[in-house]
C-alpha cells in the first residue's frame, strides 16, 4: 500500500508541468503553442526568457530530488522499492504529465534532479560538464545527449573504481535512452545542420 502511494505520488510530483504553469499564470501563454511546443526549461527559455526558464528548470530538477527523497519521510520509511525507482516514475511523470495531456518534456532536467537527491557529487560534476558541452555545441539538445551518455560512462566507471552500483547504472541507462528518444526529432534537426543554437555562453 505504501510503496503504490509513493510510486503515484512520485509520478504526480513528475506530472507538475511547470512550464505550462508558469507560462499560463504570469504571461497569459500556453507555451505548448509555440517554439519546440516543448514543456521543458529549454522552450520556456525560448517563448518565456531567462528568469521563467531558471524557474522552470529549478522546479523540474527538484522535482525528481523530491521523488527519490520520498523515503527520507517517516510515512514512506518502509517503501518497498530503491529511491531511485521512485525517481525514475518522477521522470516518466514529467515527460508524459498527467496534467498537461501527457504532452511533457524531455526528461533532462528532472532526471538531474534524481541524481541530485541520489548523488549530489555526482550531480554537480554533470553539471559543470553541461556548461562545458554547452559552450563547445551551442546546442542544447546535443548537449543534453552528450552529457546522458557522459552519465552512463561515469557511472560505469565509478562502479568499478569507487563503489560497486548496481541500481545507479540501470537508472542511468534508462534514463539516457528517455533522453535519445526524446530528442529524436533534435537529433534528425542535428544532422541536417538546422537545430537552433544559443549565443548566451
Amino acid at each position: 500500500m505504501i510503496t503504490g502511494i509513493a510510486l503515484l505520488l512520485a509520478y504526480l510530483l513528475g506530472s507538475i508541468p511547470t512550464g505550462l504553469i508558469i507560462g499560463k499564470v504570469f504571461f497569459k501563454i500556453d507555451i505548448r503553442e509555440h517554439g519546440s511546443g516543448n514543456l521543458g526549461g529549454t522552450n520556456t527559455f525560448r517563448v518565456l526568457g531567462k528568469p521563467a526558464g531558471l524557474i522552470v528548470s529549478l522546479i523540474d530538477i527538484l522535482k525528481g530530488t523530491a521523488a527519490v527523497l520520498l523515503p527520507a519521510f517517516a510515512v514512506f520509511s518502509e517503501v518497498g522499492v530503491h529511491p531511485l525507482v521512485l525517481g525514475a516514475v518522477a521522470v516518466i511523470g514529467h515527460m508524459y504529465p498527467v496534467f498537461a495531456g501527457f504532452r511533457g518534456g524531455k526528461a533532462v532536467a528532472t532526471s538531474a534532479g534524481v541524481l541530485l537527491g541520489y548523488n549530489w557529487l555526482f550531480f554537480l560534476i554533470l553539471l559543470v560538464l553541461f556548461f562545458v558541452f554547452l559552450k563547445l555545441t551551442k546546442m542544447v539538445s546535443l548537449t543534453s545527449i552528450l552529457l546522458s551518455i557522459t552519465a552512463f560512462l561515469m557511472a560505469i566507471g565509478s562502479h568499478f573504481l569507487i563503489r560497486p552500483d548496481v541500481p545507479l547504472i540501470l537508472l542511468i541507462s534508462v534514463l539516457m535512452i528517455f533522453i535519445v528518444y526524446r530528442h529524436r526529432a533534435n537529433i534528425s534537426r542535428i544532422r541536417q545542420g538546422t537545430e537552433p543554437k544559443i549565443s548566451w555562453i
